[in-house]
């Protein structure tokens, strides 16, 4: 059976794509596990309660706004390309997505974002990256 497996396998895609599908996960495997608490528990415990935050680079000429909010965007974009091949590969997929709707900004941002983190699953486990920072946990509507 693991033979008719590889052997699909090898007829559908190329041994180098294959050697880059590995690397690309180990890689943002292990980015995930360090960027992903990272950012979770600098996030006020408020955070997905009140959703009228500041918008990045108020304060800065508009050129550095735009170009802040284009590669928060990007980061966004790709976290969550990222936790949606993580479902399929090894990873935090879940958490990894909800990173990337945190970075990008669209219509309806908010709802998604109440939508991702009123999952049982994925609220534990946030929260217990919280509680083993000392950090309060994140209070929801």
């Amino acid at each position: 059976m693991i033979d008719q497996f590889i052997q699909f396998a090898e007829s559908w895609i190329s041994k180098e794509a294959w050697v880059g599908l590995i690397v690309f996960s180990v890689i943002a495997f292990v980015g995930t596990l360090i960027a992903i608490p990272a950012i979770l528990i600098r996030l006020p415990p408020d955070y997905f309660k009140n959703h009228h935050h500041k918008p990045w680079f108020a304060n800065h000429h508009p050129v550095i706004r735009i170009l802040g909010l284009v590669i928060k965007n990007i980061a966004g974009i790709i976290f969550l390309l990222a936790g949606i091949a993580m479902l399929f590969l090894p990873g935090q997929g879940l958490l990894t997505m909800l990173l990337g709707f945190l970075f990008i900004d669209f219509p309806g941002k908010h709802r998604l974002e109440q939508k991702l983190i009123q999952h049982p699953q994925v609220l534990k486990a946030i929260n217990a990256l919280r509680e083993k920072a000392n950090k309060p946990p994140f209070t929801i509507d």
